[in-house]
């Protein structure tokens, strides 16, 4: 079989030129790059050229012309697609996009039965997500299970968790590969759950797309340099001025990649998920005995759920002058993504419908994460509970005490 394919990969900073050739020891792949976002269009096609050369072939040798679909940086999308196109018309051979992702996931060194999570820098602190499975078919080796999509960085890492079961197809769930810069990008927000396997694969890379428009090629899945167009997901980057007027600032943001979370009153049917929620978060949890026995005392609680999966949850204890807020969590894969918040907004209202001027709460000094949260929502220190908490080893830690004001109606903000 004879095939020379040209790929073009400039949907990031990075512009790179593959050319790959089919000889009878199978392909050989050879490669040239240059890092400079602001040079792809000047530099691409004398880097074709250069490589052409160095196999001692021309442009009318080559039977196909790749390109990285995206999707990633708009003008570098355009740039690889706009001269695959105008090569494939010149030369009448046809064009085979790749999308990125696909390119990034063939780099992270997967397996047949690996599930490879490719998420790329989208700015704005927004991520293009994707996710393949590597299948045993040298032909058509990797199944598409989420094609890019665009979310918050806060929220990958937590979605991924929640739809991986349904990608095993209940296979025991394989423990995902990750890849794509973004995970480096956006370390705090999209931290990589315990055991998942991190890669070196960032960002697409020409050979990749080079291997995989062969195999495109071979089955049939190249087109007509005219039905060439790049992969957008973000179709909007910025607000026309209509909008503007009308008070929407910054630029527009992916949309919710979940539902909106809904509070409902904690049931015995609960207890098992509360009490593995409360076990994962806390170093001396509540058991599910305590929760039993504080819906049994009539206590307020809630569990927040989305899609149906348990976030968090919070017991307050409404006495005659305060509202005492008694265990609140969040998983840990949806914490910084407000729903704490959302849960201390529900234990005000409470206390609000019961006329009670404070929400009070104690929490452990050596707890800094939840100090800055609750001193966030407008609690204030007011006093200490000394050997209040079990702290191991026959020890005891003070609790600080904390209390919020709640303002009357009528009362100025």
């Amino acid at each position: 079989m004879d095939l020379n394919l040209l790929a073009l990969e400039t949907s990031s900073s990075r512009c790179g030129v593959a050319l790959l050739r089919e000889t009878p020891a199978g392909p050989v792949v050879s490669t040239l790059e240059h890092e400079g976002a602001q040079e792809h269009a000047e530099r691409l096609l004398p880097m074709a050229g250069e490589l052409l050369a160095q196999a001692g072939l021309g442009p009318g040798d080559l039977h196909a012309v790749a390109f990285g679909q995206g999707p990633g940086g708009f003008t570098g999308l355009r740039v690889a697609c706009g001269v695959a196109q105008g090569m494939g018309l010149a030369l009448q051979v046809p064009v085979v996009p790749v999308v990125s992702h696909l390119a990034v996931a063939e780099q992270a060194g997967a397996e047949p039965g690996d599930i490879v999570l490719v998420a790329l820098d989208a700015r704005m602190n927004e991520v293009y997500l994707a996710v393949y499975e590597r299948c045993a078919d040298a032909a058509a080796p990797w199944q598409t299970l989420q094609a890019p999509m665009l979310i918050a960085a806060g929220e990958a890492a937590a979605w991924a968790v929640h739809h991986l079961p349904a990608w095993s197809a209940g296979r025991p769930s394989p423990v995902p590969r990750v890849a794509g810069d973004a995970w480096q990008v956006y370390p705090a927000d999209m931290a990589v759950p315990a055991g998942w396997r991190r890669t070196d694969a960032g960002r697409p890379q020409a050979d990749a797309v080079a291997r995989l428009a062969r195999l495109a090629w071979l089955r049939g899945e190249a087109v007509a340099p005219e039905l060439a167009a790049p992969l957008y997901v973000r179709d909007k980057v910025a607000f026309t001025t209509a909008e503007r007027q009308r008070g929407q600032g910054g630029n527009p943001k992916a949309a919710p990649a979940w539902t909106q979370p809904v509070l409902v009153p904690m049931a015995e049917s609960d207890l098992d998920e509360v009490a593995a929620l409360e076990g994962a978060v806390q170093a001396f949890p509540w058991t599910r005995g305590n929760f039993a026995d504080a819906l049994a005392s009539g206590y307020e609680a809630r569990v927040m759920r989305q899609d149906g999966q348990l976030m968090g949850f919070c017991v307050a204890m409404l006495a005659p002058d305060v509202a005492h807020l008694l265990v609140i969590a969040v998983a840990r894969l949806r914490q910084r993504q407000g729903l704490g918040g959302l849960l201390i907004d529900w234990c005000e209202q409470c206390a609000r419908q019961r006329g009670l001027p404070a929400i009070l709460l104690e929490v452990r000094p050596s707890n800094h994460a939840a100090l800055a949260f609750y001193e966030r929502q407008g609690f204030q220190r007011i006093g200490m509970r000394r050997g209040y908490y079990p702290a191991g080893k026959g020890q005891r830690e003070d609790a600080l005490v904390m209390q919020k004001t709640l303002a009357r109606d009528g009362d100025s903000p």
